[in-house]
């Protein structure tokens, strides 16, 4: 069974009905990243500021590189990426991973974005429909 690493947002609520729904299909998802709820980065950034550090300090720190760790090592085992928008500088750095280790990798809309960007052609594809991605995706559930 091949697995996909689904790549979004800790704060986008549909991240869950999606790997549901790529599951139901035969694949493996990871998104367990997403239970570490919608604040998880504010929380850890609050924490560390607290005490002091700066960014390139807390990056160093135990929590961010156990994290960081987890996530990597799931990114590394799976054989397709899924990238959910609307999401942040980490999710377009793990798409931008996994491509850089020749493994596919597309980009699911929310919907026609306001500003363009070509640079969304370093993906396999980009879908702005869930069926158009699932269909896609049955192709390479074997």
């Amino acid at each position: 069974m091949k697995t996909i690493y689904l790549i979004g947002s800790l704060r986008n609520p549909a991240i869950p009905s999606i790997g549901v729904t790529l599951r139901d299909i035969g694949f493996d998802v990871f998104d367990d990243w997403h239970g570490a709820g919608p604040c998880a980065d504010d929380e850890w950034q609050r924490y560390e500021r607290e005490r002091g550090r700066s960014y390139r300090e807390a990056l160093k720190g135990h929590a961010a590189r156990q994290i960081f760790s987890f996530d990597r090592h799931h990114l590394e085992g799976a054989d397709i990426g899924v990238l959910v928008t609307p999401a942040g500088k980490s999710g377009h750095l793990e798409l931008g991973h996994l491509l850089g280790r020749d493994k596919p990798g597309y980009v699911l809309f929310d919907g026609e974005p306001e500003r363009w960007d070509c640079m969304y052609q370093f993906a396999t594809d980009v879908f702005f429909d869930m069926d158009d991605l699932v269909a896609t995706l049955k192709g390479l559930a074997s």
